[in-house]
């Protein structure tokens, strides 16, 4: 039997080329035992079988109807898998995040970073893998406007991963549900409120605790996530809403200052 080799390896210069890339019939890490820090996005999809893994130095864990959302240079060390262990991966080069409809991927940061796994149910995952299966179809075919669509349908699979994500807030412990809340907290009100204070008072805690919560979860403060949430809708709309000049749109993300954002 021939060793295997992990797609990354054989393909790199693909995933510069093309931009966005499904990889199936992934049985391990593409460092084999060693730490694997990745330059892109990886989206990883479990299919079969449980893996234990070091994330920063953290214990993660992922097996079946698991999708898991790694960003650029973070260390993914594998522990220990099974055997009948299977996965797809969609990589997402650095250079794809040009595209302001994939702006998403800067907002769920925040949500991912700390925590790049999401235990899905059946139907999830069925979801999930349809969409990945329209994915391979524009591939297959060669459509025109290929990366477009691409993008297009990875937008939306990271849309419903953020829903089915925010479905189980419940599942959480304490301290994960307050950053995970002030998460959707923030997509439902940032273009009214950007103060600290806001977000903490909707959590039911005091400034100063929410604020350590927040840091101790993602790593950044809550400031950074507001602020970084306000730029990344506001490039998204500069691309989409062309009747718009940069005054309007900086009053529709709530800034006031055009100079804020550009």
């Amino acid at each position: 039997m021939q060793p295997y080799i992990h797609p990354i390896n054989l393909y790199s210069q693909r995933i510069k080329e093309e931009g966005i890339v499904v990889f199936d019939d992934v049985r391990g890490m593409p460092t084999g035992d060693q730490p694997f820090i990745s330059p892109d996005y990886v989206i990883a999809i479990g299919h079969k079988g449980p893996i234990d893994l070091m994330y920063d130095d953290m214990p993660d864990y992922s097996e079946a109807h698991t999708v898991g959302v790694i960003f650029p240079n973070h260390s993914v060390c594998k522990v220990e898998k099974t055997d009948d262990y299977l996965a797809t991966l969609i990589i997402v080069d650095a250079s794809v995040l040009n595209d302001p409809m994939l702006q998403i991927i800067k907002r769920m940061r925040y949500r991912y970073e700390p925590h790049p796994c999401v235990k899905l149910d059946k139907h999830e995952y069925k979801m999930i893998v349809n969409v990945v299966d329209g994915m391979r179809e524009i591939v297959r075919l060669n459509m025109p406007d290929r990366r477009m669509l691409l993008s297009r349908l990875l937008e939306f699979l990271l849309r419903l991963l953020s829903y089915y994500r925010k479905n189980k807030l419940e599942e959480t412990n304490v301290e994960k549900r307050v950053s995970i809340q002030f998460h959707n907290d923030l997509a439902q009100h940032f273009r009214q409120h950007h103060d600290v204070a806001f977000y903490a008072e909707k959590a039911c805690l005091s400034t100063k605790h929410f604020s350590a919560v927040i840091k101790q979860e993602t790593g950044y403060t809550a400031a950074h996530w507001i602020h970084n949430h306000i730029v990344a809708e506001a490039k998204m709309l500069l691309h989409m809403r062309h009747d718009l000049n940069g005054q309007a749109i900086a009053d529709m993300v709530g800034f006031y200052e055009q100079a804020s954002f550009s």
